[in-house]
């Protein structure tokens, strides 16, 4: 691409104009925030006055924003600047209705779109080790492909172009449940007698492993609860999660009760950030802590 428009620099939109820099895109940024705006200066990037300038002077223009709030009132200004045939690529964790209705009318013009989730944190970002769950046609995709394969890897899990978030958004899901059920298996284990850390290696070994248990649990029993991410922005997915359950009638009562705890963190302790607050607060309830 000739031109690559990036708004949003941020946590994760700054590492990836760092990488799209560093891959030879001349990359042009925006962010509402002059100091994030600044870095991405910094790291080689012109910047836009506006939204509209940063997406009419892009071939491809890419949203890497904090949710779908931002990212509808951004694509509202973006959308009319962007060039006939133009190709727009979103890697926020969004609501994949909100985008789907974007790509509506983005298609009048033959602008293509491709929902691109990402996996990982900004250190994947820089490594070009995110992990991306794609949803668009086969001709967008292609279009995307050396850009996102820059940064990482490409999991195409259907045509539509919500399909990437929902993926993404059951993954989490999956995930968050995980971080409830470890911590209220091993604060009952703690309240028996076991270690936590013995308990954590035995389930590691067992039927009950998960990737929480291998690559995160360590950070709660050091007493880090993930600062990479914002407790509101969990309960955003979660919320997101149980409208679309809603909407398809299907069954989501387990689920439900993971994003009821999520949303009580929230209360408790504000919108901080913290992937696994909601384990702060089981250990709070349980008037104990898990570490080594």
């Amino acid at each position: 691409m000739t031109s690559v428009g990036v708004l949003g620099a941020g946590r994760m939109g700054l590492p990836v104009i760092r990488a799209l820099v560093g891959a030879g895109h001349d990359v042009v940024a925006w962010d509402p925030d002059t100091v994030a705006l600044a870095r991405a200066a910094s790291a080689g990037a012109a910047v836009a006055d506006g939204v509209a300038r940063a997406a009419a002077s892009a071939d491809l223009l890419v949203t890497v924003l904090p949710g779908v709030r931002e990212a509808e009132g951004a694509m509202a200004e973006a959308l009319p600047a962007l060039r006939d045939g133009s190709l727009w690529l979103d890697l926020t964790s969004n609501d994949p209705r909100a985008v789907e209705r974007i790509a509506g009318l983005a298609a009048t013009r033959r602008i293509e779109v491709v929902g691109a989730p990402m996996g990982g944190g900004a250190a994947a970002a820089l490594a070009g080790k995110l992990h991306f769950f794609v949803g668009g046609t086969e001709s967008a995709v292609g279009r995307a492909r050396p850009l996102l394969e820059t940064l990482g890897t490409v999991d195409h899990v259907g045509e539509p172009v919500g399909a990437g978030y929902t993926a993404k958004l059951l993954a989490n899901l999956l995930w968050f449940g995980q971080v409830v059920a470890v911590t209220e298996a091993l604060l009952l284990g703690q309240s028996l007698g076991l270690s936590p850390a013995i308990l954590r290696a035995t389930l590691a070994r067992s039927a009950g492993g998960s990737v929480f248990i291998d690559e995160y649990l360590d950070s709660l029993l050091d007493g880090d609860y993930l600062a990479s991410f914002g407790i509101d922005r969990c309960v955003e997915e979660l919320d997101i999660l149980a409208s679309l359950a809603r909407d398809a009638a299907v069954p989501f009562e387990l689920s439900a009760l993971v994003g009821r705890l999520h949303r009580e963190a929230l209360e408790r302790f504000g919108a901080v950030d913290g992937e696994l607050l909601a384990a702060k607060l089981l250990e709070e309830r349980a008037g104990r802590t898990l570490r080594r």
